[in-house]
């Protein structure tokens, strides 16, 4: 790895940031997930968590939206909803939905600093009766259009660069915030088990 290679992705690794994930709850459409982990990436999200107990496993995930970024994620895949929730339960300390419901929260006012994961649904009938039971808390993003829904990866988009813009006030992306041996452990992964182009599907609670 040239040296120049090895600055960019310390630059990048720099600004992970370990304490926000996502769940995506049974995402029929792999294009969706792939543009999703695009924005992921470009807001310092690591680690994504899919969640399929009512669709078969995700064998890929579609490129072209992508643009590869999967490759530079951790992306653990869970069949098991209680395996999914307890391992999430114990690396972040909330879970939040994002769901229409009468206790639910404006986007706008919620605290992205905290550590947390965020629950996006699929495609046809949002996030699940079981998942949301088990969440802290809903929020949804504010619409004045006749169509009261996005986009799953439009969805994520705008939630994400909130968290983006609350994290840089606070300023979460002026020093390195992953323990350092994870820090040490992603860049080597970076540099010498990510090939160009590949995809990088990692196992979850199975």
């Amino acid at each position: 790895m040239t040296p120049e290679r090895l600055s960019k992705l310390t630059r990048v690794a720099n600004h992970r940031q370990p304490d926000l994930t996502l769940i995506l709850e049974n995402v029929f459409d792999p294009h969706n997930i792939s543009a999703v982990l695009r924005t992921c990436d470009s807001v310092g999200i690591q680690e994504v968590y899919v969640l399929n107990t009512r669709i078969p496993r995700h064998e890929k995930w579609g490129r072209r939206s992508s643009s590869s970024s999967a490759k530079w994620l951790t992306v653990h895949q869970f069949e098991d909803f209680d395996a999914c929730i307890q391992t999430v339960r114990a690396r972040y300390g909330h879970i939040y939905t994002t769901h229409l419901a009468t206790n639910s929260v404006d986007l706008y006012q919620m605290d992205f600093t905290r550590s947390m994961a965020l629950v996006f649904g699929n495609e046809h009938s949002g996030c699940s009766q079981e998942i949301i039971a088990c969440a802290d808390g809903n929020f949804l993003i504010p619409q004045v259009g006749i169509i009261q829904s996005l986009n799953i990866s439009v969805a994520c988009a705008v939630t994400l660069y909130e968290a983006l813009r609350q994290r840089r006030q606070a300023g979460y992306y002026d020093t390195p915030r992953m323990p350092p041996e994870a820090h040490a452990a992603l860049l080597q992964s970076w540099g010498a088990g990510l090939s160009a182009g590949s995809d990088a599907m990692q196992e979850g609670g199975q």
